[in-house]
């Protein structure tokens, strides 16, 4: 069977579930501004290989996983999102993040290795290493956006009217225009955008351990939608 949605408590989230159905999973959990669109050119590679993937639109980006307010989208909660897709798959999986996906994903895999059989990242080191740059390097100025992010509403007007230097900011961090086009039309001129921002205001609520990556994970109500292959 294949999935469409799965639950985490009252939250739905939306998952593509493609490749072979009886190939080794891979999950893929995509990062910001982008959602699990992101990972198509991968996600063919994959399949050619003979595994199937499972890419979810996480929370704030899935219509109907939007909670409202900062601490909905702290370290811990974004774990358990994962966990619930997970424990619905039934065994251990390939996973994958990438930028936030991947801050998620290290988590994941200190406090749920049971659910992990490899884990790949992309752009994000793991979370201690991570801290330690903010204070021994330049990474604390090369993350300002990270803290214009946590001010309330302006960075939605800043994004969504100003096309020119969007497109600049994403440019330098090595997204292409018909990338950023897309990441325009899912995320930024589209009711996602809090939530995709909510992930960056939910730091402050991170717990030591799920800095160090080890998430203070607690198990929720799940579930999940199935469709036929």
């Amino acid at each position: 069977m294949r999935l469409s949605a799965f639950r985490n408590g009252k939250h739905v989230f939306n998952v593509v579930d493609r490749g072979p159905v009886d190939g080794e999973i891979v999950v893929l959990l995509h990062g910001f501004p982008q959602t699990s669109t992101s990972w198509a050119t991968v996600v063919s590679e994959l399949h050619r290989e003979g595994f199937r993937t499972l890419t979810p639109d996480q929370r704030g980006y899935s219509p109907r996983a939007r909670p409202r307010g900062r601490w909905a989208y702290r370290n811990s909660a974004l774990v358990e999102d994962v966990v619930a897709l997970l424990t619905e798959v039934g065994r251990p999986v390939h996973l994958v993040g990438h930028d936030w996906g991947a801050a998620v994903a290290w988590s994941l895999a200190a406090a749920r290795p049971d659910l992990v059989r490899t884990l790949t990242t992309v752009s994000v080191p793991h979370p201690g290493a991570f801290l330690r740059s903010m204070l021994t390097s330049n990474q604390a100025a090369r993350s300002w956006y990270m803290f214009v992010f946590q001010i309330p509403v302006l960075p939605e007007l800043i994004l969504r009217r100003s096309a020119r230097l969007t497109s600049a900011v994403f440019s330098r961090a090595g997204m292409t225009p018909s990338q950023t086009a897309v990441s325009r039309r899912e995320v930024i001129d589209t009711e996602a955008l809090t939530g995709a921002l909510n992930w960056y205001r939910g730091m402050p609520f991170a717990s030591p351990p799920a800095c160090a990556g080890r998430s203070a994970y607690r198990p929720s109500t799940s579930g999940a939608t199935r469709t036929p292959p």
